[in-house]
């Protein structure tokens, strides 16, 4: 209290002497405007507690607490729908076989009747459909295709088989011997007569035969290495070796043989023993 009341003093005093030095020693009656200082008063007593304001605005979220305890088991719930059909499973292991059931009945008597001429045409059958069989695994061994052959032809003892894919005489050599068999032969007129017409039904001109003289000059041989009768087929001023270089033969349709170059292209006749077929 003291302090303040020494605080108050001081300024009025400084106040006053501000009032003297100012250069106005006489007093102005008549003053446009009067000064007033402001001194705050004294501390007063505290005031009764006001009454409770309005709640302030949400204050921020605070921080997630910490995990609670797990609760009590819930009841159990009713029954859902029904889900979606599952896949099937794997097959499972074959059981064991059951008993064996009682014998049945006889049956009624059969009609008798002569089957002897019925057997003896279905054994003709039987060997026709065994001939068959035995033709058709052979032309599926011995051809890549079924559009490579066209058609078989046969004697007693041959089988012949005209192949429509161009080769070279080497190489249709390979061909032939690969399945089997060789180049056609032709070492009778029946053999020849029996590929040429196989040419001319095929509708085409010439094709390569087993027929060549690869390892001396003039001394033509079979494809087997068996060496050339009386039989033969040249036609008129053949074998000719033209430009020194035809050492295989072909046949033309007419069943004439002529002597060619082996490394041309054309289609050809194999040859297959039916014993080894």
């Amino acid at each position: 209290m003291k302090r303040d009341l020494v605080f108050l003093v001081t300024l009025i005093s400084l106040a006053f002497l501000s009032l003297l030095r100012s250069g106005y020693p006489q007093h102005i009656a008549d003053e446009s405007c009067s000064v007033q200082i402001l001194v705050p008063g004294l501390k007063g007593e505290a005031g009764e507690k006001g009454e409770k304001g309005a709640p302030g605005r949400p204050g921020r979220v605070g921080p997630p607490g910490e995990k609670g305890e797990m609760g009590d088991k819930g009841q159990k719930g009713s029954i859902g729908r029904h889900g979606k059909i599952g896949p099937i499973g794997s097959k499972g292991e074959k059981g064991d076989n059951g008993d064996i059931g009682p014998p049945g009945p006889n049956g009624d008597p059969g009609i008798p009747c002569e089957c002897s001429q019925l057997r003896k045409a279905i054994g003709e059958m039987d060997i026709q459909v065994a001939q068959l069989t035995t033709e058709l695994k052979f032309i599926k061994n011995a051809l890549p295709s079924p559009a490579a052959v066209a058609g078989v032809r046969e004697t007693d003892n041959k089988i012949y088989l005209l192949v429509k894919e161009e080769k070279r005489y080497k190489e249709a050599q390979l061909y032939c011997h690969g399945r089997g068999g060789t180049l056609s032969m032709p070492k009778d007129e029946t053999a020849n007569n029996l590929i040429a017409s196989y040419i001319n039904q095929a509708g085409l001109t010439r094709v390569f035969i087993g027929i060549n003289d690869l390892e001396k000059e003039g001394n033509f041989v079979y494809s087997d290495r068996s060496p050339m009768q009386t039989f033969n087929k040249w036609r008129s001023g053949e074998p000719n070796n033209a430009y020194d270089e035809e050492d295989c033969v072909e046949m033309v349709a007419s069943g004439g043989w002529n002597d060619v170059a082996c490394h041309i292209t054309m289609y050809f006749v194999c040859e297959f023993d039916k014993e080894n077929v």
